[in-house]
């Protein structure tokens, strides 16, 4: 294989041939929408396989068979639930897991009413901030490069780290866009927020808490998916969604129920910025839809009312 390329379907099915031979007469088929670090298939009706398609997210796999049981334990939403881990091969150089399949839909596949979304930033601040609380769980043992996996690190992109990580990369993104967005305004928020810092012990992330790690099911959150990005840090990383996806009422009510200081929203809003501007210079036709819904993210985080 590839540096980075996707595995097909009859490539899971030997795996699981070879593997776990007491799977191997269950279906496999594709999942509705499939995300970019993994390839997800359905087993059965009641697991999935999921196979990363390059080395860097194959690091998270031990990661998450050791950690998601434990978070499990102490959260009211369910999150994945490891079955089996399955070894590199011949024909896939990387581990893979199963899991237990969750029902529910990811919200990007989903149109929800105005209260429904209400109701889900209330569920979403909730899990947040139970997942804040977890004091009890270390995190895996360190993998090499890294000192430990719940510290932030290469092995997630630093989500939990202070977000100046990003500090050269942001000002060269605003710089690029400056002909299409405030660049001026853009610079003073992230200056604003590199001068904060996360002055509390530091507590649990999701690390990618995005509409596609998202699921709802008969109308409630269900599920929250992927943590390969968890990590033990600042908390402004899983603040975004407030601007990557919630409006109106429905981002004051997460807002309201988070309770972060002034200083963690500004950072959370620095956040914001540096992805939307990211996304938006990957974008070689600036005339399509995911221009303006970029362009949308970068006005309101840097016009936006304090908080």
């Amino acid at each position: 294989m590839t540096t980075e390329s996707t595995p097909p379907l009859d490539l899971a099915g030997k795996l699981i041939a070879e593997q776990f031979p007491e799977y191997a007469s269950l279906p496999i088929v594709d999942v509705e929408k499939q995300g970019h670090d993994n390839r997800t298939y359905r087993l059965g009706e009641h697991m999935l396989i999921r196979m990363p398609t390059a080395k860097t997210y194959a690091l998270k796999v031990p990661k998450e068979q050791e950690l998601l049981p434990q978070l499990a334990k102490r959260l009211s939403v369910s999150i994945p639930a490891p079955i089996k881990m399955g070894k590199p091969s011949a024909n896939y150089p990387y581990p893979f897991s199963i899991y237990q399949w969750l029902p529910g839909k990811s919200i990007n596949l989903l149109t929800l009413t105005t209260q429904d979304k209400e109701q889900l930033a209330f569920d979403l601040a909730k899990f947040l901030k139970e997942l804040q609380t977890i004091n009890d769980v270390a995190g895996p043992p360190a993998f090499a490069g890294a000192s430990a996996w719940c510290e932030p690190g290469q092995h997630n992109w630093w989500r939990g780290d202070h977000v100046s990580v990003y500090d050269k990369g942001a000002r060269e993104q605003i710089a690029e866009l400056a002909e299409i967005i405030d660049a001026s305004k853009a610079l003073a928020l992230w200056d604003k927020a590199c001068a904060t810092i996360w002055n509390k012990a530091p507590i649990w992330i999701h690390g990618d808490f995005a509409i596609g790690n998202i699921l709802m099911d008969g109308g409630k959150l269900s599920a929250v998916i992927d943590f390969g990005g968890a990590a033990v840090g600042d908390p402004a990383c899983d603040l975004v969604i407030a601007w990557t996806y919630l409006s109106g009422k429905s981002r004051e009510i997460f807002i309201s129920k988070m309770d972060m200081a002034p200083d963690t929203w500004l950072r959370a809003r620095a956040w914001a910025l540096w992805k939307a501007t990211f996304e938006l210079c990957q974008i070689a036709d600036k005339s399509n839809s995911d221009t303006e819904t970029h362009k949308r993210i970068i006005d309101e985080v840097v016009n936006g009312q304090k908080i």
